[in-house]
C-alpha cells in the first residue's frame, strides 16, 4: 500500500540535492509511536489514489517514473513490512533501467532477516533511533523490545555500507546516514543515543538531530501531556552541546529559528 510518491525537496540537502529525493511512502508501520508525525499514514487506513494497492509491476513503474522526473535517487520511506514486495518491484525496476541509489528510510525497528535480504541491494539506509530505553519504549512506541532492535539494526546497516559518502557534487551514495528526532524533556534519551553512535559506529557517523518535533498522532487533548508541546531552543541547543560532546562531528542538524 502505497500512500503517495513524488520528488521530495523537504529530505536532507545531500538526499534532495536540486531535482528531489523520489520518496516513496508506504502506508502502515510496526511501530505505534503515540507522537508519530504522519499518524495517518502509519496508524490509518488504507490509503486511497492511484499508487494505492500495488503489485510488483505498478510499484516498479512508479520508481521509474521518479527515475524519469530527474530525482536522484529512489527513497523507500518505511519499507520494513514489505521487504520482499519492495525486492520483488526492484528487481522488475532495475531490469528496465533504474540505475539510482536506494535509499532505505526506516524507524530502526527492522528484523535481522529482512535486513540480510537487503545486503548488496540497499545503497544507503536511513535508520531513526528514538529512544535508548526499554520503559519508554514500551510507553511512547508499544516496543518495549526498539531500542535493542534499533541497535541490532544500525550496527547491520553500517556493516553493509559503511560511514556515508558523498559524490562531489554533495549527493549521497553509500553509508549510513542516522536520524534522532529529539523529544521534549527527554535529553537522557538522546544523550545515550549519541554516546553510543560515537562509540559503537564511530565519530565520523553521520547524524541528523532533528528539531521539528510537535505534538501529533495520540499526543495532546490530556494523553501524553508530557509532550504535549514543541522543543524549546534550549534543548536543541543542549542536544547540540551533546552530539559535540560525544565527539560526533558530521551532524546535519538545523538550528531552530
Amino acid at each position: 500500500m502505497v500512500a503517495s510518491a513524488f520528488p521530495h525537496h523537504g529530505e536532507e540537502d545531500c538526499l534532495r540535492g536540486w531535482r528531489g529525493s523520489g520518496t516513496v511512502f508506504f502506508a502502515h508501520c510496526g511501530l505505534r509511536c503515540v507522537f508519530c508525525q504522519n499518524y495517518d499514514i502509519s496508524h490509518g487506513g488504507a490509503p486511497a489514489g492511484p499508487d494505492a494497492g500495488l503489485g510488483a509491476p505498478e510499484l516498479a513503474a512508479v520508481m521509474l517514473r521518479l527515475q524519469a522526473q530527474g530525482c536522484h535517487n529512489i527513497n523507500l520511506v518505511t519499507p520494513a513490512h514489505v521487504v520482499p514486495q519492495v525486492l520483488e518491484a526492484l528487481a522488475e525496476a532495475m531490469a528496465a533501467g533504474l540505475d539510482l541509489p536506494i535509499v532505505y528510510n526506516t524507524s530502526g525497528y527492522d528484523a535481522p532477516a529482512a535486513l540480510a535480504l537487503l545486503d548488496g541491494i540497499v545503497d544507503v539506509y536511513m535508520p531513526d533511533f528514538k529512544l535508548w530505553s526499554p520503559e519508554r519504549g514500551q510507553a511512547l512506541l508499544a516496543a518495549p523490545d526498539y531500542p535493542a532492535a534499533a541497535r541490532a539494526a544500525i550496527r547491520e546497516m553500517h556493516r553493509q555500507v559503511g560511514d556515508l559518502v558523498m559524490d562531489g557534487t554533495g549527493l549521497a551514495r553509500r553509508g549510513v546516514l542516522v536520524r534522532h528526532l529529539i523529544l521534549p524533556g527527554l535529553l537522557d534519551e538522546t544523550a545515550a543515543i549519541l554516546r553510543w553512535l560515537a562509540g559503537t559506529l564511530g565519530v565520523g557517523t553521520y547524524v541528523n538531530l532533528m528539531d521539528q518535533y510537535h505534538p501529533a498522532g495520540r499526543v495532546g487533548g490530556g494523553r501524553h501531556a508530557e509532550m504535549d508541546r514543541r522543543l524549546t531552543r534550549e534543548e536543541f541547543r543542549e542536544a547540540l552541546h551533546l552530539a559535540a560532546g560525544a565527539g560526533l562531528r558530521r551532524l546535519d542538524g538545523f538550528p531552530m529559528a
